[in-house]
């Protein structure tokens, strides 16, 4: 899938982390605006620390939670393009990692029994901050199939990669308020 997005996007990494998505994404697309947002201090640090080692003066980085930093854009400054890459790891298979992945703090794995509380939240506020012809790009990981048997009818279009793992789907604005009762 090819997504064609205006030179002067706007563009939300929503649970940036150490910043690599928003930072890869405002390297190779240098006339992007990114914002990228975390909900822990920590987190948009070490992000900033990654953004000034990479030069980069195309992105913004905010501490907050989800949306809350973002919350009052106006019209014309909604988002071409929302990537997050959120917590989706199910309660069983947190039980079940092995001792290295505690390391991560289970703030940025855990979402729930099923590993979807973060998506479907995203899934029903994302469209809020799209703009027209925004789109959505989600990492669920192997949370992929509890996205699907939770919402059926949603038509999720999954991204291939030629290295590296499947459970990324796209959405675009269009298709997210066309299933909003869905997501409820």
């Amino acid at each position: 899938m090819q997504l064609e997005l205006p030179n002067n996007s706007q563009v939300l990494d929503l649970g940036t982390g150490t910043g690599a998505i928003a930072l890869a994404l405002a390297s190779e697309y240098p006339q992007w605006q990114m914002t990228a947002v975390d909900v822990q201090a920590s987190a948009v640090e070490l992000a900033e620390q990654n953004r000034l080692a990479c030069r980069l003066k195309n992105v913004t980085i905010y501490q907050s939670d989800w949306f809350a930093a973002v919350a009052n854009r106006q019209p014309q400054n909604l988002f071409n393009l929302i990537v997050s890459n959120p917590p989706y790891v199910d309660a069983q298979d947190l039980a079940e990692m092995p001792d290295e992945y505690h390391h991560e703090p289970e703030l940025a794995l855990a979402s729930g029994r099923d590993g979807l509380n973060f998506t479907r939240r995203l899934l029903r506020e994302a469209e809020q901050y799209l703009s027209e012809e925004g789109v959505l790009v989600v990492e669920v990981g192997n949370s992929w199939l509890a996205l699907e048997r939770a919402f059926p009818n949603v038509p999720f279009v999954w991204l291939e990669f030629t290295e590296g793992d499947a459970g990324v789907f796209v959405l675009s604005r269009n298709e997210l308020l066309e299933h909003r009762e869905s997501f409820t």
